[in-house]
């Protein structure tokens, strides 16, 4: 029985499905115009955290993630850098794809170019305003707030806290903004040749509209559980609600869930601060993806999490160690049955990370038979998405290269030559592979922390 806390209520509830055992899932996903950063990726993380749950509970999930190909920030960048826009978009929605499986995030079922949606947005934005819910002004088309009287209903704002009368005719929004929002917006000198053929006039979709055009298509109306970070509580998600709701008189989703800030040294991320960071930016510090995955897990997801150098290094200990430990341990069989029940309490309590290793530690530590501590591990990694089987009761078979590295190092060992014993150790960790030495001899690790 999963609990998961719903925004749309401000209350922690069982989940039940709409179709049984089938469940609808709708992610946010990039804005194609640049690398993600470590904040947008901790979202991912905690969405993907979401859907091994349930996953494991025996749920069939439908997962759509859509990727916005077009908006001010993508038509910006590919007239600065003179690109076609899709050639740009591209590019960054492989970069972030190639991201995904660095961090062993399960892919989505489907991912959704806005682009490819077209049709349909101007299909839902034509009954908007035949139901007086948007209003045409010269080629734009905007959603009248004041007509939906459900606004609020996710972010808690009240409509005449808003600044009534005026209308928004960019993608960008804060909360100081006016009401109204795009749906359809017309075409300028500045975006060049990217628009597109509507009764309105030439021109692209709003932002929000994609989304909820999108998410309805493919998952139908209501679906179950809408996902992503709390900076897209207002405006987007709020009006993502007013549009598909306003359209169809149904509810748009049933679940909200979103994931905190991620702070670097207590700030928050801006390129101005110079702490914007990519994956590739840990990688270049080398540090696996995979110690980021960690690291984010040691905190709930709607709690915010300060990331500094110093706490993903001792996040890249506690891993190696959660490797070290698994390698050591023989062919999985039976399982730990107590610590898999409080495993699953944990997960299943509105995705309490933080408790979930703290049971896994306990396991590594327990006096539970060692097969059976192997077979829990691989059930927990079902969750966790350490990548631990890679590391369960394999056979390193060492390249040529490395075993001559480590005679030589055994030669200085014997000869009391310990400045070139440990020089030889570090060229191995700079090839990827750890060297432990025990009483009862040399052991090698492979690692994925190499530099």
């Amino acid at each position: 029985m999963i609990f998961l806390h719903n925004t749309l209520t401000g209350k922690r509830e069982k989940f039940k499905p709409i179709r049984g055992k089938r469940v609808g899932f709708y992610t946010c996903g990039p804005t194609a115009y640049d690398y993600a950063h470590i904040g947008n990726l901790r979202t991912y993380i905690f969405e993907d955290i979401l859907k091994r749950t349930l996953l494991l509970n025996n749920f069939s999930v439908r997962h759509v993630m859509n990727i916005t190909d077009v908006d001010d920030k993508t038509i910006k960048k590919s007239l600065e850098e003179n690109k076609p826009l899709k050639v740009l978009t591209s590019r960054y929605a492989k970069a972030f794809k190639e991201d995904l499986k660095k961090l062993n995030i399960v892919r989505p079922d489907k991912f959704a170019p806005a682009t490819l949606y077209i049709k349909e947005i101007i299909s839902a934005i034509k009954k908007l305003i035949e139901k007086k819910f948007a209003y045409q002004k010269g080629s734009s088309v905007y959603f009248r707030i004041k007509k939906f009287s459900g606004y609020g209903q996710l972010s808690r704002i009240r409509q005449r806290d808003l600044k009534t009368g005026a209308t928004v005719d960019v993608d960008e929004y804060d909360k100081d903004n006016p009401a109204d929002f795009v749906l359809w917006k017309a075409r300028t000198e500045k975006d060049g040749n990217n628009f597109w053929k509507s009764p309105w006039g030439n021109g692209r979709p709003g932002w929000h509209i994609e989304c909820s055009v999108i998410a309805a298509k493919e998952l139908g109306q209501p679906f179950d559980i809408h996902a992503g970070g709390v900076d897209l509580i207002f405006p987007h998600h709020e009006n993502e609600i007013a549009r598909a709701e306003a359209v169809s008189g149904k509810r748009f989703v049933n679940y909200w869930l979103h994931g905190e800030h991620l702070l670097v040294d207590g700030q928050k991320m801006a390129k101005s601060l110079n702490n914007f960071l990519t994956l590739r930016d840990l990688e270049e510090r080398g540090f696996s993806s995979l110690v980021y995955r960690y690291f984010v897990m040691q905190a709930h997801y709607r709690s915010k999490l300060n990331f500094t150098w110093q706490a993903l290094s001792a996040a890249q200990n506690a891993l190696k160690k959660i490797w070290v430990a698994a390698r050591d341990l023989p062919v999985p069989r039976g399982k730990c049955g107590e610590l898999e029940k409080r495993f699953g309490a944990a997960i299943d309590d509105d995705l309490n990370m933080p408790e979930a290793l703290a049971v896994l530690w306990e396991l590594l530590k327990s006096n539970y038979p060692k097969p059976a501590v192997a077979a829990s591990l691989l059930r927990f990694d079902k969750v966790l998405g350490l990548d631990i089987s890679r590391y369960l009761s394999r056979k390193l078979k060492l390249p040529k290269r490395v075993s001559d590295i480590l005679k030589k190092r055994d030669k200085a060992r014997r000869a009391n030559d310990w400045t070139t014993a440990d020089n030889l150790r570090k060229k191995l960790a700079r090839m990827g592979y750890e060297v432990e030495d025990t009483p009862e001899g040399c052991r090698v690790v492979k690692s994925t922390f190499a530099t």
